[in-house]
């Protein structure tokens, strides 16, 4: 029982940093971020578009954040290394987080969530999933799901743990929105099966918005 709570404490603290540097990191396109405890040091690791605005002028804007964690959560010996994204379109909270943001300009959900599908899937995702569930359309309508899912995507096992995921809300004028966003990166190699690339369907391949952002 202790090892369990000991366990449950860790993704605790491990889910509170990440909040943390979602609200300081925010201009950094913050995507991830992953900790390794040691007996000596705990290492973090963002993952962001813009490692620039997470180092600062001289080291000072990571030093001061470096301390905030610190003393925020407790840490003997934090040490923050920076990491730049090399393609937001594969980083789940990014594509979570901009269609968040185009929904809530009130472009057409199926065609977005097509469109960002087609665009993960072409830069080599062996599988993705995206799901919008909520006030979908005009005032007074019901609440509705739409979901795209393409290539291979494991529902259960060790393999769950190879699909990386984000779940980000949108708050339209009509209504909050659920987005969800699954993808398994190029290279993925499952213990189970070997996963080849697909054929889009017709409807995905021909997909597109008049935005600069997918």
């Amino acid at each position: 029982m202790a090892s369990e709570r000991k366990f449950i404490e860790d993704l605790k603290v491990k889910y509170n940093i990440l909040r943390f540097m979602e609200s300081s990191l925010s201009r950094a396109g913050l995507s991830r971020v992953e900790i390794q405890k040691t007996p000596v040091i705990t290492r973090i690791t963002p993952y962001v578009t813009n490692p620039g605005r997470v180092i600062g002028r001289g080291g000072e804007t990571i030093d001061a954040l470096t301390e905030s964690m610190k003393k925020k959560f407790h840490l003997e010996n934090p040490q923050i290394s920076v990491a730049e994204i090399e393609n937001p379109k594969l980083e789940p909270r990014l594509v979570a987080r901009q269609l968040v943001t185009s929904l809530e300009r009130g472009i057409n959900p199926r065609r977005l969530i097509h469109t960002a599908a087609r665009e993960i899937m072409e830069q080599g995702a062996l599988g993705v999933e995206i799901i919008a569930k909520g006030k979908l359309a005009s005032k007074g309508a019901r609440a509705k799901k739409m979901k795209v899912r393409l290539g291979y995507l494991p529902k259960s096992g060790f393999s769950v743990s190879l699909v990386h995921e984000a779940k980000i809300a949108a708050y339209p004028k009509y209504g909050a929105i659920g987005v969800t966003v699954r993808i398994v990166p190029p290279g993925t190699k499952f213990p189970d099966r070997e996963v080849t690339a697909i054929a889009l369907p017709r409807q995905i391949a021909s997909a597109s918005i008049k935005s600069k952002n997918f």
